[in-house]
């Protein structure tokens, strides 16, 4: 079973996390390392650090917008890095 929606967890040169949704992780990674994404295009290289695959496209976009509160903050400090 494939899973086709995913959340991911990127490490910045600068220290800093991005925290993003993708269909695609390949093609999302390519964009990150051209500069093709605003947030990391000056913090290369990046690091990925964390993947959570998922079957549902609603459950994915749900985790990556709790990662970006403050209790998701917290848990993704403490339990995904």
């Amino acid at each position: 079973m494939e899973l086709p929606y995913a959340v991911y967890i990127l490490r910045c040169s600068n220290g800093q996390y991005y925290t993003g949704y993708t269909e695609n992780i390949d093609k999302r990674l390519l964009a990150h390392q051209k500069r093709e994404v605003h947030f990391t295009k000056d913090k290369l290289p990046v690091e990925l650090i964390h993947l959570s695959l998922f079957p549902d496209k609603k459950k994915a976009c749900d985790f990556e917008r709790y990662l970006k509160t403050g209790s998701g903050v917290a848990f993704r400090n403490k339990r995904l890095l």
